[in-house]
Parts: C-alpha cells; structure tokens; sequence
C-alpha cells in the first residue's frame, strides 16, 4: 500500500543513497503505520530541470510524496512524515557544496486498488 514518490536535484545523485533511504524507511514505517513491508513501493525521478529560489546552480531539492491508506491518525501522520524526514536527511552525504530544500508531503489515497500476481 504505502506509494512513495521520490523527486531530487539531478546534481544529488551520487550524495543521496536513494536504496537505504527506501530499506530504512521501509523498515521504520512499517510498523508504525501497520503495514507489510512486502507492500512498501519506493520510485525515485531525477528532476534535470528546476528552479529553486533566486535561481543559484548551488541550490537543491527531494521531495517525497507518500501515500497511504485512509484511516490513519492525524498524529500517526505526522510522526510518518518527521520519521521520512529524519530518514531522508540522514542519507544525504555531506559536502556537496548544495543547500538542499528537503520536504515530506503524507496524503490518503483516495481510491487504491491492488492484485498481486505470482507467475
């Protein structure tokens, strides 16, 4: 269930360690939510183009969009998006010389359907 969308800087890419970060969170979230950690899914886009602020080429970003199931509360929410948030900024590799705008966004899916086939 839980659907995480990663966005980062292309200029991150050697800093940010994208797999631990998913094995991490995966492991941490499960629990806390209550969810397998079979139905944890993890994409990460490289963003070649954006604008952040002034403009600077020193100037990054990750976003991550996670979204779960409805039913979930709000304070249960919102210890998610701290713990994404930790997680997240603890596999960044330091010294990159970027300032790195780092957010969570945690929403409901709204309509979520799912098969597994084994083949």
């Amino acid at each position: 269930m839980p659907q995480i969308t990663v966005e980062y800087s292309a200029a991150l890419a050697e800093a940010f360690d994208r797999r631990g970060f998913a094995l991490a969170l995966h492991s941490a979230a499960a629990g806390l939510i209550g969810s397998a950690l079979p139905d944890f899914k993890t994409r990460f886009y490289p963003i070649a183009e954006a604008v952040i602020g002034s403009g600077a080429a020193t100037e990054a970003m990750i976003h991550v969009d996670l979204a779960i199931l409805p039913g979930r509360d709000p304070a249960v929410k919102t210890r998610l998006g701290d713990l994404t948030l930790a997680t997240l900024c603890d596999h960044i590799r330091p010294g990159t010389g970027l300032t790195t705008q780092v957010t969570v966004e945690v929403r409901d899916i709204e309509n979520y359907h799912k098969r597994v086939l084994r083949r």
